[in-house]
């Protein structure tokens, strides 16, 4: 498994496991992890107010424009699944508190407006997925991230779809959907899309193409390959959150 991606379970499992060391012997208060620490009513009922108001503590300062990296890409496209799945995803998954991720499915496809349609490196069935993703992005919004890593990190990205929006973003049908693909959303979507890519300056040369804060450099891309959570920490300007300096190094090991 990748090194990141460890990192991230790693990571979880010590905040899961130093709360429960720390409100043990206390009875589920049932709410999820995820939404402990959504109010201080929930932090209190579930026994972790401590430990949200810790974390709070350490939030990014707002003032402070977090990362943003935009990732042009092909949803067919090895390089570019191997990228968002083993690099963005799991430092989106750590440092989203400090960077902002936009994704552009489009890559090295071209449009062709005299037959109202676009032509893709993998073929059509590059061409349909690039849209379905759009779609999930226009359609999901704070939740189409994670159902475009599901998509991407699974053996069949087309067959995943469904089954990944019903999982990652239940409160969008599968029909609509289907509905912006069919329709001329999509084809909008894909245009602008299109767009993005014709105005990057570099112009772009391969994919994946990854910009930060709008810029693109040869040294950021190449260390963005293979340690793009050290790169994201040292480019952010604000006051590195724990994970950054390594702060969660100290947390509390001992057993319950």
């Amino acid at each position: 498994m990748n090194t990141l991606m460890l990192c991230v379970f790693y990571v979880i499992f010590l905040r899961v496991y130093e709360i429960q060391c720390k409100s043990h012997p206390k009875p589920s208060c049932g709410y999820p992890p995820s939404q402990w620490c959504r109010s201080l009513e929930i932090a209190i009922e579930c026994g972790v107010w401590k430990q949200c108001m810790e974390l709070n503590a350490t939030r990014p300062d707002p003032v402070v424009p977090p990362v943003e990296i935009t990732l042009y890409y092909e949803s067919l496209c090895p390089g570019c699944r191997a990228f968002l799945t083993e690099q963005l995803f799991p430092t989106w998954t750590l440092l989203k508190g400090i960077m902002k991720v936009n994704l552009v499915p489009f890559g090295n496809a071209k449009e062709l407006p005299e037959d109202n349609s676009f032509s893709c490196q993998h073929g059509e069935p590059e061409c349909y997925a690039n849209m379905v993703e759009a779609c999930v992005l226009y359609a999901a919004n704070h939740a189409a991230f994670p159902v475009i890593y599901c998509m991407e990190s699974s053996a069949d990205v087309l067959k995943s779809a469904k089954p990944c929006l019903q999982l990652y973003a239940p409160f969008v049908k599968w029909q609509t959907i289907e509905s912006c693909t069919r329709g001329e959303l999509g084809h909008s979507l894909m245009h602008q899309n299109a767009v993005k890519m014709q105005v990057l300056k570099p112009a772009h040369t391969h994919v994946p193409w990854i910009t930060f804060n709008g810029e693109c450099t040869s040294e950021w891309e190449d260390k963005a390959m293979s340690t793009l959570f050290t790169l994201v920490c040292n480019l952010y300007k604000g006051i590195k959150p724990p994970v950054c300096t390594g702060a969660l190094k100290k947390l509390d090991r001992s057993f319950c």
